[in-house]
């Protein structure tokens, strides 16, 4: 009797530990978490601020180097690092919810490999020799560019009279990603010791470049990304019933796809563009945030792309303090920071017969 009491009370605590959060607690959370994680983001690096110190700089009342490296140097990267994690968080739940599957991210449909490649091309081609395109340079041109024109691709040899297969998507996405990687590496191939390096960089993405017109474009991009993708919460929610199901309860499935299809590739293509190739983030978080919240799109979209802000500003304050004065592409923060938390959590609903 005394096992069985306890096997009882044991299985009650697993279904209450798996309840899900309500999105609006977690959101509230992650909303104040993440001024915190600025301005930790702020006083940290190869130069320790304290915390009023960098308020000074902010209200205008320090001047010399102080105010340089919170206003000049760290400013924009923090703000940067925030804006473009909601940016692939949000667009990697779109595409979790496009696909019917957790362990989806926007880099299945060639954005990313398309983006890299563009930028490889542009390296190649001797892009440092040209002036830029606006707020952009000529490689974050060519990195839109070649996002934007992969996806394009991967839809048109996923759509017939019929319509749009994710299934066909997926695999031509997969196609079309390792094409792009292949020509990636034959251009690496031919560069001379510099140009192989700057792309190596790039692919590992970072933060340094940020500065004022980056931002504006950043923020431009992802406020529209906030304010289209959630519009289609419904429609996703719709979708994990099937194809079928979705179109009876009245959705335009086509639509939906191709609209999706077309924000993910801007949203996608503008963060490589600025930022380089940042991994991880589309992936992992809008899963850590399903398994929190559940999979109403409604609260996941929100919560994933504030959760995404999060852990880039957090990782980038890593890439900035753990080698000082050496920084570690944040890309390999990501992957460090977010992998043993993401395997931990996948056990954990295994052992609590949790599904996905």
């Amino acid at each position: 009797m005394p096992a069985s009491r306890h096997a009882r009370a044991l299985t009650t605590s697993r279904t209450q530990s798996s309840r899900p959060l309500n999105p609006g607690r977690l959101l509230a959370i992650l909303t104040l978490l993440l001024p915190l994680a600025c301005a930790a983001g702020l006083a940290t690096g190869a130069v320790g601020l304290g915390l009023g110190d960098v308020l000074a700089a902010i209200v205008g009342q320090s001047e010399g180097r102080t105010a340089t490296i919170v206003m000049d140097i760290r400013l924009p990267r923090v703000l940067l690092a925030a804006i473009m994690g909601a940016n692939l968080a949000i667009c990697g739940a779109a595409m979790q919810g496009l696909f019917r599957n957790p362990l989806a991210d926007p880099s299945l449909i060639g954005v990313t490999a398309g983006a890299s490649l563009g930028a490889a091309i542009a390296i190649v081609a001797g892009a440092t020799q040209l002036q830029g395109i606006g707020v952009l340079s000529v490689v974050s041109v060519g990195a839109f560019t070649g996002g934007v024109l992969a996806v394009l691709f991967v839809y048109r040899l996923a759509t017939t009279d019929n319509g749009t297969s994710v299934a066909t998507m997926l695999l031509a996405g997969i196609a079309i990603t390792a094409l792009a990687g292949a020509c990636s590496s034959l251009l690496e191939f031919f560069a001379d010791n510099t140009l192989l390096r700057r792309i190596s960089l790039w692919k590992l993405g970072g933060l340094d470049g940020a500065g004022g017109a980056e931002l504006w474009l950043g923020f431009g991009v992802t406020a529209v990304l906030c304010a289209a993708i959630p519009r289609y919460a419904k429609a996703l929610n719709a979708l994990l019933l099937g194809e079928s199901e979705a179109r009876h309860l009245g959705i335009d499935v086509a639509r939906t796809k191709l609209a999706l299809v077309l924000l993910v590739a801007i949203g996608v293509g503008t963060s490589v563009a600025l930022v380089g190739t940042i991994a991880f983030v589309g992936l992992v978080v809008p899963h850590i945030v399903r398994l929190i919240i559940g999979p109403a799109h409604q609260g996941l979209l929100p919560c994933s792309a504030m959760a995404g802000a999060l852990l880039l500003v957090v990782a980038d304050a890593v890439s900035r303090t753990a080698l000082a004065p050496t920084e570690i592409p944040v890309g390999i923060v990501t992957a460090i920071l977010g992998v043993p938390f993401f395997i931990s959590l996948l056990r954990q609903r295994h052992h609590y017969g949790m599904q996905p």
